[in-house]
C-alpha cells in the first residue's frame, strides 16, 4: 500500500536530516476551462472532496460531522513559486475515492469547491500521512483528462506524463531552494 509506504519512509527518516517536504505528483483530471488536458495543477489547497456522509439534505464533509479535517493547506509561497516556474495552474485540487464520470457530478463539486482546477484520487492521503509527522506537502498533478464524463478517446496519459516529467526539471530547483531556506529559518528559531 503506497500510504504505507510513504509513512514508514516519514518515520524512518534520520533523526539529524528529517524530511522537509513531501511532494505528490502525478496524473489526474482537470476542470474546463480552468485546466485544459496537457497542462499542469498544483494545489493551493488538498481537499478530500467526498470523504463525509451523504444525508438527506445533501452531502456532509467530513469536518461537519465533527470529525477530522477535510484540507490541508501546502506552504503559499512554495505553490505560487512552483506555479511560476512551470506554468502550472494554482487552484484547490480535490482528492476523490472515486472518479467523476458525469456533468452533474462535475457540477456538484466546483459548487461545493469553488475554483477547483484537478481532481486525483492521492493527495489527500499523502498530506494526511506528512502532517502526521510535522512535514508540509505540495501536489502537483499533470492533466490527462476532463473531469466530466468519461471519454477514452480524449484521455490524453502519454502527453500528461511527459509534462509531468518536464515539470519536474521545473520544480526540483525551486523545491531545493525552498527546503534550504525553510531549515535555515528553522535552525533560527
Amino acid at each position: 500500500d503506497v500510504y504505507k509506504r510513504q509513512a514508514l519512509a516519514l518515520a524512518t527518516a534520520p533523526a539529524d536530516e528529517p524530511y522537509a517536504l513531501v511532494v505528490s505528483a502525478g496524473i489526474g483530471g482537470g476542470f474546463a476551462p480552468a485546466a485544459p488536458v496537457g497542462s499542469l495543477a498544483v494545489a493551493t489547497r488538498i481537499v478530500a472532496a467526498d470523504l463525509g456522509a451523504e444525508t438527506p439534505d445533501g452531502f456532509v464533509p467530513v469536518t461537519g460531522l465533527g470529525f477530522g479535517r477535510d484540507t490541508f493547506l501546502p506552504p503559499e509561497a512554495l505553490v505560487r513559486d512552483v506555479a511560476e516556474a512551470t506554468g502550472a495552474v494554482p487552484g484547490p485540487v480535490l482528492t476523490v475515492s472515486t472518479v467523476t464520470g458525469s456533468a452533474a457530478r462535475t457540477a456538484e463539486l466546483l459548487a461545493a469547491h469553488p475554483g477547483a482546477v484537478a481532481e486525483a484520487m492521492e493527495g489527500f492521503g499523502v498530506a494526511e500521512a506528512a502532517d502526521r509527522f510535522g512535514v508540509p506537502a505540495l501536489e502537483l498533478r499533470a492533466v490527462s483528462n476532463t473531469v466530466g464524463p468519461r471519454d477514452r478517446e480524449a484521455w490524453r496519459i502519454g502527453d500528461a506524463l511527459a509534462a509531468l516529467t518536464e515539470a519536474f526539471g521545473k520544480t526540483a530547483p525551486v523545491v531545493e531552494s525552498w527546503t534550504r531556506h525553510d531549515r535555515l529559518d528553522r535552525h533560527r528559531d
